[in-house]
């Protein structure tokens, strides 16, 4: 690993713990030539399925479009990083689970909107506004009522 300071290729690992459920590797690094430290994250690189959008174009997958369209959804909620990082791992796993090497828009909508509606129930009904193309109050109130059902019991 190159020292982001100096540039010189003999870094030492002073310490490694699990993060991100134990997807992640934090380790900590000591550069050998000026002493500086950093921090470096490693993940195991898994081959994500293509993605097949609505006009029927392909694109790889991409992870900080995911991660955007969450924190758009998410933008001024109680909702950790943590959180957030935690299903953006789910939905790719749940992708890659998938077994096919190309996978329509539509499903990581589905798959987004699934983990909105686990992390907050005002993201949640931000993002399908937008996924699902409200086009008035009634079907936001619509969305709403079909989010609250299944909770009926709770009362």
């Amino acid at each position: 690993m190159h020292c982001p300071f100096c540039g010189a290729d003999d870094t030492k690992v002073i310490d490694s713990r699990l993060v991100a459920d134990g997807d992640q590797v934090r380790r900590r690094r000591e550069c050998q030539a000026c002493q500086e430290r950093f921090t470096t994250f490693e993940t195991a690189e898994l081959v994500m399925p293509r993605i097949v959008k609505r006009d029927g174009t392909r694109e790889p997958f991409n992870e900080d479009k995911l991660r955007a369209g969450l924190q758009r959804a998410l933008e001024k909620r109680p909702v950790s990083t943590e959180t957030v990082e935690a299903g953006i791992s789910r939905i790719m796993h749940r992708l890659r689970s998938s077994g096919e090497r190309e996978l329509p828009s539509a499903m990581v909508g589905e798959e987004v909107m699934k983990e909105l509606r686990q992390m907050d129930a005002v993201a949640y009904v931000r993002f399908a506004s937008v996924y699902l193309d409200f086009q008035d109050v009634r079907e936001f109130q619509d969305e709403i009522r079909r989010m609250r059902a299944p909770n009926k019991t709770d009362d």
